[in-house]
Protein backbone atom coordinates (compact mmCIF):
# COMPACT_ATOMS: atom_id res chain seq x y z
CA UNK A 1 0.00 0.00 0.00
CA UNK A 2 1.15 3.51 -0.81
CA UNK A 3 0.64 6.65 1.28
CA UNK A 4 -1.57 9.40 -0.15
CA UNK A 5 -0.47 12.25 2.13
CA UNK A 6 2.39 12.84 4.54
CA UNK A 7 2.87 14.61 7.86
CA UNK A 8 6.50 14.52 8.99
CA UNK A 9 7.95 14.42 12.51
CA UNK A 10 11.61 14.28 13.53
CA UNK A 11 12.80 11.82 16.18
CA UNK A 12 15.05 13.82 18.47
CA UNK A 13 16.69 10.69 19.90
CA UNK A 14 17.75 7.39 18.36
CA UNK A 15 14.82 4.97 18.26
CA UNK A 16 15.74 2.38 20.92
CA UNK A 17 13.19 -0.42 20.47
CA UNK A 18 13.61 -3.79 18.77
CA UNK A 19 10.58 -5.19 16.95
CA UNK A 20 9.80 -7.56 19.84
CA UNK A 21 10.00 -4.73 22.37
CA UNK A 22 7.82 -2.53 20.21
CA UNK A 23 5.24 -5.31 19.82
CA UNK A 24 5.03 -5.65 23.60
CA UNK A 25 4.67 -1.93 24.17
CA UNK A 26 2.04 -1.39 21.48
CA UNK A 27 0.10 -4.36 22.80
CA UNK A 28 -0.72 -2.31 25.88
CA UNK A 29 -2.77 0.02 23.67
CA UNK A 30 -4.49 -2.58 21.49
CA UNK A 31 -7.62 -1.34 19.75
CA UNK A 32 -10.95 -2.31 21.28
CA UNK A 33 -14.41 -1.16 20.13
CA UNK A 34 -16.24 1.63 21.97
CA UNK A 35 -18.55 0.62 24.76
CA UNK A 36 -22.04 2.06 24.52
CA UNK A 37 -21.18 5.13 26.59
CA UNK A 38 -17.97 6.11 24.72
CA UNK A 39 -17.81 8.68 21.94
CA UNK A 40 -14.57 7.29 20.48
CA UNK A 41 -11.78 4.78 21.03
CA UNK A 42 -8.24 4.66 19.60
CA UNK A 43 -5.71 1.83 19.55
CA UNK A 44 -3.30 -0.25 17.48
CA UNK A 45 -4.24 -2.85 14.88
CA UNK A 46 -2.17 -4.94 12.51
CA UNK A 47 -0.96 -2.84 9.55
CA UNK A 48 -1.44 -5.89 7.34
CA UNK A 49 -5.17 -5.98 8.10
CA UNK A 50 -6.95 -8.70 6.15
CA UNK A 51 -3.64 -9.51 4.41
CA UNK A 52 -2.15 -10.78 7.69
CA UNK A 53 -1.49 -14.54 7.73
CA UNK A 54 -4.12 -16.37 9.80
CA UNK A 55 -2.73 -18.33 12.74
CA UNK A 56 -4.31 -21.62 13.74
CA UNK A 57 -3.74 -20.63 17.36
CA UNK A 58 -6.59 -18.30 18.34
CA UNK A 59 -4.57 -17.04 21.31
CA UNK A 60 -1.83 -15.63 19.07
CA UNK A 61 -2.37 -11.87 18.67
CA UNK A 62 -1.79 -10.28 15.24
CA UNK A 63 1.52 -8.53 14.67
CA UNK A 64 1.17 -4.80 15.35
CA UNK A 65 4.31 -3.90 13.37
CA UNK A 66 5.61 -4.69 9.92
CA UNK A 67 9.35 -4.26 9.39
CA UNK A 68 11.29 -3.92 6.16
CA UNK A 69 14.94 -3.01 6.64
CA UNK A 70 15.13 0.17 8.76
CA UNK A 71 11.43 0.96 8.36
CA UNK A 72 8.71 0.00 10.83
CA UNK A 73 5.05 0.25 9.79
CA UNK A 74 2.27 0.68 12.38
CA UNK A 75 -1.45 1.34 12.08
CA UNK A 76 -3.76 3.19 14.48
CA UNK A 77 -7.49 2.57 14.32
CA UNK A 78 -10.09 4.97 15.68
CA UNK A 79 -13.75 4.19 16.18
CA UNK A 80 -16.23 7.05 16.48
CA UNK A 81 -19.90 6.93 17.35
CA UNK A 82 -21.82 8.97 14.79
CA UNK A 83 -24.09 11.30 16.69
CA UNK A 84 -24.65 14.66 14.97
CA UNK A 85 -25.15 17.63 17.27
CA UNK A 86 -28.27 18.59 15.28
CA UNK A 87 -29.93 15.28 16.24
CA UNK A 88 -29.20 15.83 19.94
CA UNK A 89 -30.45 19.41 19.72
CA UNK A 90 -33.70 18.43 18.00
CA UNK A 91 -34.41 15.58 20.41
CA UNK A 92 -33.69 17.90 23.37
CA UNK A 93 -36.04 20.59 22.07
CA UNK A 94 -38.81 18.05 21.58
CA UNK A 95 -38.26 16.66 25.09
CA UNK A 96 -38.28 20.16 26.64
CA UNK A 97 -41.47 21.12 24.76
CA UNK A 98 -43.18 17.92 25.88
CA UNK A 99 -42.30 18.51 29.56
CA UNK A 100 -43.34 22.18 29.44
CA UNK A 101 -46.69 21.24 27.92
CA UNK A 102 -47.35 18.32 30.27
CA UNK A 103 -46.30 20.12 33.47
CA UNK A 104 -47.42 23.63 32.45
CA UNK A 105 -44.13 25.23 33.43
CA UNK A 106 -41.04 26.80 31.89
CA UNK A 107 -37.82 24.79 31.55
CA UNK A 108 -34.81 27.01 32.28
CA UNK A 109 -31.17 26.73 31.20
CA UNK A 110 -29.77 24.52 33.98
CA UNK A 111 -32.55 21.93 33.69
CA UNK A 112 -32.41 22.06 29.90
CA UNK A 113 -28.69 21.31 30.03
CA UNK A 114 -29.39 18.24 32.19
CA UNK A 115 -32.10 17.08 29.77
CA UNK A 116 -29.63 17.51 26.90
CA UNK A 117 -27.02 15.42 28.74
CA UNK A 118 -29.60 12.66 29.32
CA UNK A 119 -30.67 12.74 25.68
CA UNK A 120 -27.02 12.58 24.55
CA UNK A 121 -26.31 9.54 26.75
CA UNK A 122 -29.42 7.75 25.51
CA UNK A 123 -28.76 8.42 21.83
CA UNK A 124 -25.02 7.69 22.09
CA UNK A 125 -25.66 4.10 23.18
CA UNK A 126 -27.72 3.54 20.01
CA UNK A 127 -25.48 5.45 17.57
CA UNK A 128 -23.76 3.76 14.65
CA UNK A 129 -19.98 3.43 14.74
CA UNK A 130 -17.40 4.18 12.06
CA UNK A 131 -13.80 2.95 11.94
CA UNK A 132 -10.88 4.70 10.25
CA UNK A 133 -7.26 3.70 10.10
CA UNK A 134 -4.15 5.87 9.97
CA UNK A 135 -0.89 4.30 8.84
CA UNK A 136 2.56 5.52 9.79
CA UNK A 137 6.11 4.30 9.57
CA UNK A 138 9.24 5.02 11.55
CA UNK A 139 12.40 5.49 9.50
CA UNK A 140 15.00 4.45 12.06
CA UNK A 141 17.97 5.45 9.89
CA UNK A 142 16.56 8.88 8.98
CA UNK A 143 15.08 9.57 12.46
CA UNK A 144 11.68 10.35 10.96
CA UNK A 145 8.08 9.46 11.73
CA UNK A 146 6.00 9.55 8.53
CA UNK A 147 2.21 9.65 8.99
CA UNK A 148 -0.21 9.05 6.13
CA UNK A 149 -2.58 11.93 6.82
CA UNK A 150 -3.57 15.25 5.28
CA UNK A 151 -4.93 16.36 8.67
CA UNK A 152 -2.60 17.69 11.34
CA UNK A 153 -4.88 16.73 14.27
CA UNK A 154 -5.24 13.19 12.91
CA UNK A 155 -1.45 12.86 12.62
CA UNK A 156 -1.14 14.20 16.16
CA UNK A 157 -3.44 11.41 17.37
CA UNK A 158 -0.92 8.87 16.09
CA UNK A 159 1.99 10.70 17.75
CA UNK A 160 0.18 10.86 21.09
CA UNK A 161 -0.82 7.19 20.88
CA UNK A 162 2.84 6.31 20.35
CA UNK A 163 3.77 8.44 23.35
CA UNK A 164 1.12 6.71 25.46
CA UNK A 165 2.35 3.29 24.31
CA UNK A 166 6.11 3.77 24.70
CA UNK A 167 8.24 4.69 27.69
CA UNK A 168 9.82 7.45 25.61
CA UNK A 169 9.03 8.82 22.17
CA UNK A 170 10.51 12.33 21.82
CA UNK A 171 9.56 13.91 18.49
CA UNK A 172 9.57 17.41 17.04
CA UNK A 173 8.36 19.17 13.94
CA UNK A 174 11.09 19.27 11.27
CA UNK A 175 12.50 22.67 10.41
CA UNK A 176 14.60 23.56 7.36
CA UNK A 177 17.25 26.27 7.15
CA UNK A 178 15.61 28.19 4.29
CA UNK A 179 11.91 29.06 4.11
CA UNK A 180 10.03 26.64 1.81
CA UNK A 181 7.90 29.58 0.68
CA UNK A 182 11.01 31.49 -0.37
CA UNK A 183 12.51 28.53 -2.24
CA UNK A 184 9.30 27.47 -3.99
CA UNK A 185 8.53 31.07 -5.00
CA UNK A 186 12.00 31.25 -6.56
CA UNK A 187 11.38 27.94 -8.36
CA UNK A 188 8.17 29.30 -9.81
CA UNK A 189 9.57 32.73 -10.71
CA UNK A 190 12.70 31.33 -12.37
CA UNK A 191 10.85 28.32 -13.83
CA UNK A 192 13.84 26.32 -12.57
CA UNK A 193 13.13 23.98 -9.64
CA UNK A 194 15.86 22.41 -7.61
CA UNK A 195 17.80 19.32 -8.55
CA UNK A 196 15.58 16.27 -9.29
CA UNK A 197 12.39 18.38 -9.23
CA UNK A 198 10.14 19.65 -12.03
CA UNK A 199 7.00 21.75 -11.90
CA UNK A 200 3.51 20.34 -12.40
CA UNK A 201 0.33 22.39 -12.88
CA UNK A 202 -0.91 23.23 -9.36
CA UNK A 203 -0.02 26.13 -7.11
CA UNK A 204 -1.51 28.14 -4.25
CA UNK A 205 -0.28 31.72 -3.98
CA UNK A 206 -0.94 34.06 -1.07
CA UNK A 207 -0.19 37.59 -0.01
CA UNK A 208 2.23 37.38 2.96
CA UNK A 209 0.67 40.58 4.35
CA UNK A 210 -2.94 39.39 4.02
CA UNK A 211 -3.69 35.73 4.72
CA UNK A 212 -7.16 36.01 3.19
CA UNK A 213 -5.71 37.04 -0.19
CA UNK A 214 -5.21 33.62 -1.81
CA UNK A 215 -5.11 32.45 -5.42
CA UNK A 216 -5.55 28.74 -6.20
CA UNK A 217 -4.52 27.39 -9.60
CA UNK A 218 -5.09 23.83 -10.79
CA UNK A 219 -4.24 22.27 -14.14
CA UNK A 220 -2.71 25.54 -15.27
CA UNK A 221 0.47 26.43 -17.13
CA UNK A 222 2.67 27.76 -14.33
CA UNK A 223 4.99 29.42 -16.85
CA UNK A 224 2.18 31.65 -18.12
CA UNK A 225 1.80 35.42 -17.82
CA UNK A 226 -1.01 35.21 -15.26
CA UNK A 227 1.20 33.46 -12.69
CA UNK A 228 4.06 35.87 -13.43
CA UNK A 229 1.71 38.81 -12.77
CA UNK A 230 0.71 37.43 -9.37
CA UNK A 231 4.37 37.00 -8.42
CA UNK A 232 5.16 40.50 -9.64
CA UNK A 233 2.36 41.78 -7.41
CA UNK A 234 4.10 40.31 -4.38
CA UNK A 235 2.35 37.00 -3.91
CA UNK A 236 4.36 34.02 -2.64
CA UNK A 237 3.95 30.27 -2.94
CA UNK A 238 2.07 28.47 -0.18
CA UNK A 239 1.95 25.10 -1.94
CA UNK A 240 3.35 23.83 -5.22
CA UNK A 241 2.83 20.78 -7.39
CA UNK A 242 6.08 19.06 -8.30
CA UNK A 243 7.43 15.86 -9.75
CA UNK A 244 10.50 14.25 -8.23
CA UNK A 245 12.63 12.18 -10.62
CA UNK A 246 9.44 11.49 -12.60
CA UNK A 247 8.66 8.89 -9.93
CA UNK A 248 6.77 10.84 -7.27
CA UNK A 249 4.15 13.49 -8.01
CA UNK A 250 2.89 15.56 -5.09
CA UNK A 251 1.93 18.95 -3.64
CA UNK A 252 4.57 20.40 -1.27
CA UNK A 253 3.19 22.81 1.35
CA UNK A 254 5.06 25.51 3.18
CA UNK A 255 4.78 23.55 6.46
CA UNK A 256 6.59 20.58 4.82
CA UNK A 257 3.42 18.52 4.63
CA UNK A 258 2.98 16.53 1.41
CA UNK A 259 -0.42 16.02 -0.19
CA UNK A 260 -1.88 14.25 -3.23
CA UNK A 261 1.07 11.90 -3.29
CA UNK A 262 1.29 9.65 -6.36
CA UNK A 263 3.84 6.94 -7.12
CA UNK A 264 2.89 6.63 -10.76
CA UNK A 265 6.04 5.00 -12.15
CA UNK A 266 6.15 2.48 -9.30
CA UNK A 267 2.45 1.60 -9.51
CA UNK A 268 2.67 1.13 -13.28
CA UNK A 269 5.63 -1.20 -12.77
CA UNK A 270 3.80 -3.08 -10.03
CA UNK A 271 0.82 -3.72 -12.31
CA UNK A 272 3.05 -5.91 -14.52
CA UNK A 273 4.35 -8.05 -11.63
CA UNK A 274 3.15 -11.63 -11.40
CA UNK A 275 0.29 -12.26 -9.00
CA UNK A 276 1.33 -12.61 -5.36
CA UNK A 277 -0.45 -13.06 -2.04
CA UNK A 278 -1.91 -9.97 -0.30
CA UNK A 279 0.83 -10.18 2.36
CA UNK A 280 3.55 -10.35 -0.29
CA UNK A 281 1.97 -7.44 -2.18
CA UNK A 282 1.88 -5.33 1.01
CA UNK A 283 5.53 -6.17 1.69
CA UNK A 284 6.61 -5.26 -1.84
CA UNK A 285 4.69 -1.99 -1.84
CA UNK A 286 6.06 -0.99 1.56
CA UNK A 287 9.64 -1.76 0.51
CA UNK A 288 9.36 0.23 -2.74
CA UNK A 289 7.54 3.16 -1.13
CA UNK A 290 10.02 3.58 1.72
CA UNK A 291 12.99 3.26 -0.63
CA UNK A 292 11.73 6.08 -2.84
CA UNK A 293 10.46 8.26 0.01
CA UNK A 294 13.77 8.07 1.85
CA UNK A 295 15.56 9.46 -1.22
CA UNK A 296 12.78 11.98 -1.81
CA UNK A 297 13.05 13.37 1.74
CA UNK A 298 16.80 13.71 1.33
CA UNK A 299 16.31 15.77 -1.86
CA UNK A 300 13.53 17.81 -0.27
CA UNK A 301 15.52 18.78 2.81
CA UNK A 302 18.58 19.55 0.68
CA UNK A 303 16.52 21.82 -1.59
CA UNK A 304 15.42 23.81 1.46
CA UNK A 305 18.93 24.21 2.85
CA UNK A 306 19.03 21.12 5.05
CA UNK A 307 17.41 20.37 8.38
CA UNK A 308 17.79 22.91 11.15
CA UNK A 309 16.89 22.86 14.84
CA UNK A 310 13.55 21.01 15.15
CA UNK A 311 10.51 22.79 16.55
CA UNK A 312 9.31 21.41 19.92
CA UNK A 313 6.13 19.41 19.60
CA UNK A 314 3.92 18.24 22.41
CA UNK A 315 0.35 18.07 23.56
CA UNK A 316 0.55 21.82 24.19
CA UNK A 317 2.37 22.49 20.90
CA UNK A 318 -0.33 21.45 18.42
CA UNK A 319 0.42 21.52 14.72
CA UNK A 320 -1.85 23.70 12.66
CA UNK A 321 -4.12 22.10 10.09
Amino acid sequence: MFFNNIRLFTLTETFPYSQDELETQLGNQLFAPCNKFEKSRLGWVSPLGDAAPVSEDEDVAPMLTHVVGNFIMVCAQKQDRLLPASVVRQETEEKVAEIEHRQSRKIFRKEKRQIQDDVYATLLSRAFTKNRQTYAFISVKDNLLVVDSASAPRAEEVVNLLRDSLDSFPVALPQVRTSPTEIMTRWLRDKAPGEHFSLLEDVVLHNPLDSSNVVRCASQDLAGDEIAAHLEAGKAVKSLGVSWNQVIHCIIHDDLSIKRLLFEAIEEEQSTVEEVTPAQKFDQDFALMTLELSAFFESLFKAFGGLGEPKPFGRKNRVED
